[in-house]
């Protein structure tokens, strides 16, 4: 299969997958395995073109963003919580990350652990729907720093490719009193800082190869792979915004645990 050709579906599957709670990790090591692909030599594509995906959130955030900056230069109060809430929630996973990065990689590759993180993230998000009342807390600069740093802990989840790093980040909010879509406009916004600094990670160690296309997967490829996740995850966040609002996360944890035994009776057939 061509090269660009390979760059295009894994953007389509970033795109949809990287803010709905099934995870764009564990999807991409999926459709590696289903397609044939060297997982390795894809690795630094995937992670990478997810920058596309965090573009689509400043895109159809830019109102807020600009609004936060403005508060910051006229040093309103709330602009400064909603900045220290978001650098406060990546923290945990910043520096959880950087200490087992090793022991992550080598979960990278394995679409058993995908298919079983999958189901057991479907169970948890049925249990949360049923048992957790909804939150009070409305907007990111209202909520409290020991329900940030909860999140923040929770989100370290997702570093088990399958778990979903916004799946693990909106229920976590969920269950420390946030409101549905405040959870999941946090989530969004805790994705930029986060996903950066995984791509930053991934292009110092794997610029050599990306530039020379040794892998066969150079700059080109990732150039593709970054603009259709781009476009696609702007379609695909306005949509889901608007969905859970009215109807919640219970059609993605069905998605979940069906997709994930599909994928365990796959895998043991081959």
């Amino acid at each position: 299969m061509p090269v660009l050709l390979i760059a295009i579906i894994l953007g389509i599957v970033e795109g949809v997958t990287e803010f709905l709670p099934v995870s764009s990790t564990g999807h991409l090591i999926l459709a590696t395995e289903l397609l044939g692909f060297d997982a390795e030599k894809w690795a630094a594509f995937n992670v990478i073109i997810q920058l596309g995906a965090i573009l689509a959130i400043v895109v159809l955030y830019w109102r807020t963003f600009w609004a936060v900056l403005e508060g910051i230069l006229r040093n309103n109060p709330m602009s400064w919580r909603f900045v220290r809430n978001v650098l406060i929630g990546f923290l945990p996973s910043a520096i959880i990350g950087v200490i087992l990065i090793s022991k992550i990689e080598l979960l990278l590759g394995n679409a058993e652990v995908v298919a079983w993180a999958l189901i057991a993230g479907g169970i948890a998000i049925l249990l949360i729907e049923k048992l957790v009342k909804p939150g009070d807390i409305v907007g990111v600069a209202e909520m409290p720093l020991k329900t940030v740093l909860g999140i923040g802990f929770i989100q370290c989840l997702a570093m088990i490719p399958g778990v979903s790093r916004s799946g693990a980040t909106i229920l976590g909010g969920l269950t420390l009193g946030v409101e549905r879509r405040t959870a999941a406009e946090f989530s969004f916004f805790l994705a930029i800082p986060t996903m950066m600094g995984a791509t930053t990670l991934e292009l110092v160690k794997h610029h050599d190869t990306l530039l020379s296309g040794a892998s066969g997967v150079g700059f080109g490829a990732v150039a593709v792979g970054f603009v259709v996740s781009f476009i696609v995850a702007i379609v695909v966040v306005r949509a889901f915004v608007h969905y859970i609002s009215k109807h919640g996360f219970w059609p993605f944890a069905w998605y979940r645990i069906i997709a994930g035994t599909a994928a365990l009776i796959w895998l043991a057939s081959r």
